[in-house]
């Protein structure tokens, strides 16, 4: 009895494994033009962002440092630098930073002499191609300017 249990019930499996080198290469494709079409959105929006800390009187260079770019954004919008920070507390720092970014950049925008609705179109909705109007445009920066790391005015 139990030998016709054991042979109604074989736990013994056969796999087949087929390999589909062709969908591996599109995918393999795929995720390189996307690596590609991402570094130079990144290349280039480091290059706004190093004009635009030019025309604010900052080093360009302050523009390839991840969070102190974010940290001299926000004290060229005459914002304290350390709201930068904000996002890298768990959970809602996302969120956070993102109330505060609108902040700044409706502010920064205002520094360069734009309208609130470049601000809300330009910079927040379409940054990168804000970010490059306001680098490469005629905008002239009227802000203050801040002594970087601390919040008080430069001599001028």
């Amino acid at each position: 009895m139990l030998n016709l249990l054991a042979a109604t019930y074989d736990t013994t499996y056969t796999t087949t494994t087929t390999t589909n080198t062709a969908g591996g290469a599109a995918l393999g494709a795929t995720m390189v033009i996307l690596l590609l079409v991402g570094l130079v959105v990144a290349i280039i929006a480091i290059v706004a962002m190093w004009r635009i800390f030019e025309k604010a009187g900052e080093k360009g260079w302050k523009a390839l440092i991840p969070i102190y770019n974010s940290w001299i954004l926000f004290e060229l919008s005459g914002k304290p630098g350390w709201w930068a920070l904000v996002a890298l507390v768990p959970y809602v720092g996302s969120l956070i930073y993102l109330v505060l970014y609108i902040l700044a950049m409706l502010q920064l925008a205002k520094n360069f002499g734009k309208s609130q609705t470049f601000a809300v179109v330009g910079l927040i909705i379409f940054s990168f191609v804000g970010m490059l109007m306001l680098g490469f445009g005629d905008a002239k920066y009227t802000g203050k300017k801040y002594v970087t790391g601390g919040t008080t005015p430069a001599a001028a």
